[in-house]
């Protein structure tokens, strides 16, 4: 084809312009160049429709904003028009106002001057003088002549004259009828109208509404002002058809039609009467405010396009055929010239997406003909074996990648695969690279076929598995590796699919303990009985469990917890978790570990520290047994004395019966106090099983209180306790809990005594009072200070430690006890040294219980009270009876 000369340039193109212009149409092919001549005149007609089109398009929007400007200045002449004749009357209203509150303008003039103001206005159909009561104290109409209602009650002098009786008697029943009427249906835009002009004392219009004769209206309100106070309104009502057939020029309305709206888009009063069953949309419409105060009516000018459009226009749609037939024309030549280089662009596209093909694939393609001659190897053939297309074009067995020791099996392959018996899933061979080396390949073979349908040879596809075979081989080692790990674990480990209920895996011990079923897996996950396959439901084709939230199940951690196997009589600690079996199903995986001899010895220690805690009450009344003989002897020694007494009166005859019976009580006492020491005691010693109970920290204390003051007296030691008001109640065995005061207490007592102190220092404080730490939140805490001579830090260190003493005949079980019998129940216990500046003043023991939220029933808000308003008991001497407790 020859190539075309580039059309000359326009006289505005520059020199360099057409060198660059010429030089790129010289670059161009000639299909291109043919192509571009093609397009050009296309182009040419597109754009001059497209001229045509805009030419159209701009006169019309010129005659239209000519429209829309004619009809916004009609509604603003309309406005104009209406407005100022509104501020007229306005004006007069304001004066004739004016006049009334200076009592220049009485009622019977007021009516004569009204008569003549509404007789030149036809737009008003009533003017009203209202008193601030709301009460119409004289009206003129447009219908009558004098409308007045009954007159109101007399106002004071100097205010407005009501009418006389005689002109009250003159008015109708009808007026009287007629002027109730209409104040009963008056709307409440009259009223808001009335308020408001009261409120901001100026003149007011009022929104439109319908008067009792259905004519749409408006009033406008004007405030009569008496020396700056409120005293009624003026109130003029507008006929809204009249001011529109009035007061719009006759050369607008026959222009445009004029109408007036409210805010919701209805048309209250029209220029034009709409004819029923047309429906004619505006086209330009232009809205105006009408009173000169907002009063939500709008003045809207309409106007209506008169012309033909645009797409009625006949010239437009000769342009348009005329157009479409030279673009037709244009498009055919075009097709013709298309068809003529589909063939080399097929074979050019054909040939560059093969070579694309081939460039991009990874796995090497082979084919060779009938007779095994290698007729075609894509690239990624000769980069796996290392040799050029040229050196595998042409050649027949045995190639150059087959290995030297294994041409005759390659050789039985290759006559296996030109027969077409070769397997579906390929054949997996080893091949040589150039340089020597071996790798692992699999090799598909497929038949080649023609256009006409006959074999020619075959197709090969090969592909590298070296890698994948090597991690095929690992994984294999490394499942039987796991899979000899978890035969040889001691714990069973099983694992049962969530849908199905079936036994995915079971190690040895599960094996050994279970069996091979599911049984044993459902045993250890209810710790009840078998656990409950889950049953899809029949119309559940595709997901059995549908919704079921598999990534936050797998996320979930073991949930370890201990089971008991009735068959087996084991204990079993069994740890759980969900996961994702090989095929994608939910699955439950379970360990559980033998645990009953750790159960049992767990048991055999607990029986020993429940009996370790009874000999360490019965040793601590063993220390104190002598103290004890002291205390109870006191009681039965007094009731020996009373008995003696009375009966040496009785004999003698010289006593009264109220004495008697005074001495009778007296005795009495005494034996109740010593019951009560024993039965103390004997609850203290009784051997009982540890139980958890409401228990008020008041009543520990005391008991174990009562108890140490046996051994402070005998010791000369005096102990000051504090408890605090309102404490909550205390989940705990109150016996451990006083063994460890009581332990405390007697610690303490003998730290002061073997220390030799003055009296001064022979005290000891016991404090119970809540507090509340981050680390155990609320708590209870019991507290022990002694003023004797403290521990040394070496000791403290120890101080836990089972038979661990600083006492020379001491076990050094009690302090360990202590600390069990606090943990027990989730509670500390701490020691520490109280200095006075670097010498040591005393030891103070410490210890908490938590508090439980559930079993609180009031918090303490009283702060504890200073030590010298405490709660105190003063060990006496050894021979007097016991104190009872005061408080200072």
């Amino acid at each position: 084809m020859t190539p075309s000369k580039p059309a000359p340039a326009g006289p505005g193109v520059t020199p360099l312009g057409r060198r660059l212009l010429g030089r790129w149409w010289r670059r161009q092919s000639p299909a291109r160049q043919d192509r571009f001549a093609t397009l050009g005149p296309l182009v040419s007609v597109l754009l001059f429709l497209a001229a045509i089109i805009s030419a159209f398009w701009y006169l019309r929007n010129e005659e239209i904003d000519r429209e829309a400007e004619a009809v916004k200045r009609d509604t603003e002449i309309a406005q104009q028009q209406i407005r100022l004749r509104l501020i007229e009357n306005q004006e007069q209203l304001v004066r004739m106002a004016r006049e009334i509150v200076t009592r220049e303008l009485e009622a019977p003039n007021f009516l004569a001057q009204a008569a003549r103001f509404t007789a030149d206005r036809p737009e008003i159909l009533q003017l009203s003088w209202v008193g601030s009561d709301r009460r119409v104290r004289a009206r003129q109409s447009a219908f009558s002549e004098r409308e007045l209602p009954p007159p109101p009650k007399p106002a004071p002098a100097g205010r407005f004259a009501a009418r006389s009786a005689a002109q009250a008697a003159a008015a109708s029943a009808a007026e009287a009828a007629a002027l109730a009427a209409a104040a009963a249906s008056r709307p409440s835009e009259a009223d808001w109208a009335f308020i408001a002009a009261r409120d901001v004392r100026q003149p007011i219009y009022s929104r439109p509404f319908k008067d009792p004769a259905g004519t749409m209206v408006f009033e406008l309100h004007v405030p009569l002002l008496d020396r700056g106070s409120f005293s009624g309104a003026l109130v003029v009502e507008y006929s809204i058809d009249v001011l529109l057939r009035h007061f719009v020029p006759a050369e607008v309305t026959s222009r445009h039609a004029i109408a007036v709206i409210d805010e919701r888009e209805r048309v209250i009063a029209s220029s034009v009467t709409p004819m029923p069953g047309i429906v004619r949309a505006p086209a330009l419409v232009n809205d105006v405010p009408l009173a000169p105060a907002a009063n939500g009516l709008i003045l809207r000018g309409t106007g209506y396009r008169t012309s033909v459009g645009l797409i009625g226009n006949t010239l437009f749609w000769m342009v348009v055929a005329l157009s479409v037939l030279t673009v037709w024309m244009l498009l055919g030549t075009w097709r013709h010239m298309r068809r003529r280089s589909q063939i080399q662009s097929a074979l050019v596209a054909e040939t560059n997406f093969r070579r694309a093909m081939e460039n991009s694939m990874l796995t090497g393609m082979r084919a060779m003909d009938l007779e095994g001659r290698v007729s075609y190897v894509n690239p990624a053939f000769c980069a796996m074996t290392g040799f050029t297309e040229n050196e595998l074009i042409g050649r027949l067995p045995p190639y150059p990648y087959w290995p030297h020791d294994r041409i005759d099996e390659n050789s039985r392959l290759l006559q296996q695969e030109l027969q077409g018996r070769s397997p579906a899933g390929g054949i997996e061979v080893k091949v040589m690279r150039k340089n020597g080396t071996l790798f692992d390949a699999r090799m598909y073979v497929s038949p080649l076929v023609d256009a006409r349908g006959h074999q020619t040879g075959w197709m090969t596809s090969m592909t590298n598995i070296t890698e994948a075979k090597r991690i095929r081989d690992q994984l294999s080692a490394s499942h039987e590796r796991f899979t000899t790990v978890l035969e040889g674990l001691d714990a069973a480990v099983s694992v049962l699919s969530v849908q199905q209920g079936e036994l995915l895996f079971a190690n040895r011990s599960y094996r050994l303990w279970f069996g091979a079923d599911a049984r044993g897996h459902g045993l250890l996950a209810s710790g009840a009985g078998p656990a409950v396959p889950f049953i899809a439901e029949p119309d559940d084709a595709v997901d059995g469990l549908s919704g079921l939230p598999t990534q936050e199940l797998t996320s979930i951690g073991t949930n370890p917890r201990e089971v008991y196997t009735h068959q087996l009589d084991k204990w079993f600690d069994v740890r759980s978790r969900y996961l994702q079996w090989t095929d994608g199903r939910l699955a439950q995986m379970l360990i559980a570990t033998d645990i009953t001899a750790r159960r049992r010895a767990e048991e055999q220690a607990s029986a020993q520290a429940e009996k370790a805690q009874v000999s360490s009450r019965l040793i601590t009344m063993g220390e104190m047994a002598s103290s004890v003989a002291h205390e109870l002897n006191q009681p039965l020694t007094a009731i020996t004395n009373y008995c003696s007494g009375m009966v040496s009166r009785v004999k003698a005859e010289t006593i009264q019966q109220a004495d008697l019976i005074a001495a009778l009580e007296k005795t009495a006492r005494q034996a109740e106090r010593a019951g009560q020491i024993i039965h103390r005691i004997r609850a203290f010693v009784k051997k009982s099983e540890p139980q958890r109970q409401p228990a008020h920290a008041k009543d520990i204390v005391e008991d174990a209180v009562e108890l140490a003051s046996i051994e402070l007296r005998r010791r000369n030691v005096a102990i000051h306790h504090y408890v605090a008001q309102r404490l909550p109640l205390l989940k705990c065995d109150p016996i451990l809990i006083e063994q460890v005061l009581l332990n405390l207490l007697k610690n303490a007592a003998e730290a002061i005594d073997s220390a030799k102190l003055p009296a001064a220092r022979r005290h000891i404080e016991l404090r119970v009072i809540p507090r509340h730490t981050p680390e155990e939140g609320g708590v209870i805490e019991f507290s022990v200070t002694d003023m004797g001579p403290g521990l040394p830090d070496e000791v403290i260190n120890r101080l836990y430690e089972a038979f661990f003493s600083t006492k020379a005949e001491g076990m050094g079980i009690g302090l360990s006890l202590c600390r069990s019998i606090v943990e027990s129940h989730r509670g500390r216990i701490k020691a520490q040294n109280l200095y006075n500046g670097s010498s040591v003043a005393g030891c103070r023991f410490a210890f908490t219980l938590p508090v439980e939220t559930s079993a609180r029933h009031e918090e303490t808000t009283l702060p504890p009270p200073p030590l010298n308003s405490r709660r105190t008991t003063v060990a006496p001497d050894a021979d007097a009876p016991p104190a009872a407790n005061t408080t200072p």
